[in-house]
């Protein structure tokens, strides 16, 4: 019964997932209105988080700042249910070309793919990282090598409290993959996975920006964006047992659409390493990313505590 009920109320949202961006982008603006109008959702903590880390600038420059996070948001929102409605339909996320690769980080990630054991590919909060697990889709590969890559990609999340969201989100975000796909992985389970392939070269798609959930593995890394920071370790400790290749993946808004995806090598094998070195490493560059485009970044998650 419980089945019955949640593929009902998908139904309804997949009709809607599947009108076309522009319509959900006219939506997310109205999403942007409500969460900064209306609901006020976490005013206080974007303009703590913006306050913070541009020390700097102005009171208006602030203020412009906020109203860039809301529409960002908006944007998020709109891209992410669109990205749903792709299910079965592959030829619609290709044409819209939301994600475009820079090549020379492909070129170094294939070389690195080809070298060492696995690859680590974390990922933050910057641009939509909603859009991760269709990256092998836009990769500027031949068709035999992307068929190689999503056969190796795991995607890590974290399990939702809803149970309805939890499963509408995971199906949500392997809407470009076919209903065979056994890559996705809650984080409470990637080390059982990583040690079960350790003789296979996988990809690992990790979330890393957040604030340390209770429990997990975490370190203090000294200033990002001006704020003394802690973060989890769990994906660079699983990178240094196997000794993995590292990248960072940079959602960088080109236009409204449009993603360009770099790919930055924190290192070639992560076992020379420590994890709170490459965590450094990580923030440095995801702070490089945040400065030069504030406004590409999700400031109402509680980053820092």
């Amino acid at each position: 019964m419980e089945n019955f009920w949640y593929n009902i109320r998908k139904s309804f949202i997949l009709l809607f997932q599947r009108l076309p961006l522009s319509f959900h982008y006219v939506v997310g603006k109205v999403f942007a209105w409500a969460a900064k109008d209306v609901m006020k959702y976490r005013r206080d903590v974007i303009v703590t988080n913006l306050s913070r880390s541009f020390p700097d600038k102005k009171y208006e420059d602030i203020v412009s700042l906020k109203n860039e996070a809301y529409k960002h948001l908006g944007e998020l929102f709109a891209e992410t249910m669109w990205f749903g409605g792709c299910k079965g339909n592959k030829e619609r996320l290709k044409k819209q070309k939301i994600l475009e690769f820079e090549k020379d980080g492909v070129d170094a990630l294939m070389e690195s793919f080809a070298g060492s054991p696995s690859v680590l590919l974390m990922h933050s909060h910057l641009g939509n990282w909603e859009l991760t697990s269709a990256i092998a889709d836009f990769l500027p590969l031949d068709k035999s090598q992307v068929e190689v890559i999503e056969k190796s990609i795991y995607v890590v999340y974290k399990r939702l409290a809803s149970k309805f969201w939890d499963r509408f989100m995971r199906e949500n975000r392997q809407a470009n993959l076919n209903n065979t796909f056994k890559g996705y992985v809650e984080s409470g389970e990637v080390l059982r996975v990583a040690f079960r392939n350790k003789d296979k070269k996988r990809i690992y798609v990790f979330p890393t920006d957040q604030f340390p959930y209770w429990g997990a593995a975490s370190h203090k890394i000294g200033k990002f964006m001006n704020q003394p920071t802690q973060t989890m370790t769990g994906g660079a400790a699983l990178a240094c047992k196997f000794g993995m290749a590292v990248y960072e993946i940079c959602f960088v808004r080109k236009s409204r659409g449009c993603y360009k995806v770099f790919l930055e090598k924190i290192c070639d094998d992560a076992g020379r390493l420590s994890p709170e070195d490459i965590m450094v490493k990580y923030y440095s560059i995801l702070e490089k990313y945040i400065i030069e485009d504030p406004g590409n970044y999700l400031w109402s998650h509680k980053r820092w505590k």
